[in-house]
């Protein structure tokens, strides 16, 4: 696999990682009401769904995913009802500023991060995605050496991505000084969660 190839691929998933949607507003939500930590939870979780499926689309499975169709609902329908509950929560939570709450316990991290994998997994785009990308961009034939070089790619994108999205939503967070501006951002965060729940729902 040349440069060329590599750069395509890369521009490409670049495009399509940090195009808005629910992904990219939960990890924004999850920072400004919960801090980096939490942000990076969910964000990681989706790396791995992403993964996930390239491993499929590697081995000639990804055509088999797309027609899981009651697994991806379920997950999908799991996730979103997560998120719609959190954000719920996170709309009726008595306004704390941050230097006042409490670091997000491993638990609460391992649930992030767990429904940053099963919304992935359920999204319906990401198989037709590498169905659609893979054969155009690195050629009908992908060994396990690609894999790896494109694992990478994905990891690089994703971290900037990602990583973007937080510094962002940490720097916002940082304005968080009273009670009464908290409740705000909470309930506005709290909506950003309701919204991708639900925008998860509708995705068909």
């Amino acid at each position: 696999m040349n440069i060329a190839t590599l750069l395509s691929f890369a521009a490409a998933f670049f495009v399509f990682a940090a195009s808005p949607g629910p992904d990219n507003m939960t990890i924004v939500a999850r920072t400004i009401s919960s801090g980096a930590a939490s942000g990076i939870a969910y964000g990681a979780g989706t790396v791995v769904g992403i993964l996930i499926f390239l491993v499929l689309a590697t081995f000639g499975l990804s055509i088999v995913a797309a027609k899981m169709a009651v697994v991806m609902t379920v997950l999908r329908y799991g996730g979103a009802a997560y998120l719609i509950w959190m954000g719920i929560r996170l709309w009726t939570a008595v306004p704390m500023v941050p230097a006042s709450q409490p670091v997000s316990n491993r638990r609460g991290l391992l649930a992030t991060f767990a429904t940053g994998i099963a919304l992935n997994l359920g999204n319906p785009k990401m198989p037709l995605f590498y169905v659609a990308l893979l054969p155009n961009v690195v050629g009908a034939s992908l060994n396990t050496s690609d894999l790896g070089v494109l694992a990478t790619v994905i990891l690089i994108v994703e971290a900037v991505v990602i990583g973007g999205h937080v510094v962002l939503a940490g720097r916002a967070r940082g304005l968080l000084r009273t009670p009464a501006i908290v409740r705000r951002v909470n309930r506005a965060a709290g909506g950003v969660m309701i919204g991708a729940g639900v925008a998860v729902v509708a995705t068909r």
